[in-house]
């Protein structure tokens, strides 16, 4: 019995601590929003999605409210939702822009975010208005700072 219980706790603890991540991946060539979204620049567009940081904090995706194509988003501002099983947040543009084109296939497969933040979970692509907000942007060692200093707060 003594055995059982053992191995039981034993597997437990093994099953948990293989999940845990002790750090959140960030891509060296993107940009930073301290509200934990990314944005990838080429030329006068930009490819935007949530964090490594932002998903793992999140839990598993269940749901993401893309903007309309043509949608004129605004740096700092919302502009759709992501909806875990642990809560509901806001996605918030790291750039000034319109919409050109929204990630379709998250409306089948929302866990594209938490799988793939920085590939085949971008949320949208931007036109950019206003190329020299991205100057305000972390690059990934102040975004990786930052998210440890917000953890060490927590």
């Amino acid at each position: 019995m003594a055995l059982r219980m053992w191995a039981s706790k034993s597997a437990t603890f093994l099953k948990i601590s293989s999940f845990s991540r002790p750090f959140a991946t960030v891509v060296k060539d993107l940009k930073y929003a301290d509200s934990h979204e990314w944005a990838k620049v080429e030329g006068s567009s930009a490819t935007v999605g949530i964090t490594d940081h932002a998903q793992d904090h999140l839990g598993d995706v269940v749901y993401v409210e893309l903007p309309e194509v043509g949608t004129d988003v605004t740096q700092g501002n919302s502009f759709g939702a992501v909806e875990s099983v642990k809560a509901t947040s806001d996605i918030n543009s790291p750039v000034s822009g319109k919409v050109v084109e929204v990630n379709e296939e998250l409306n089948d497969s929302p866990a594209l975010v938490n799988s793939s933040p920085y590939e085949k979970g971008w949320i949208i692509k931007v036109q950019l208005s206003n190329n020299d907000e991205v100057k305000s942007l972390m690059d990934s060692d102040s975004y990786s700072k930052f998210c440890d200093e917000e953890d060490a707060k927590h």
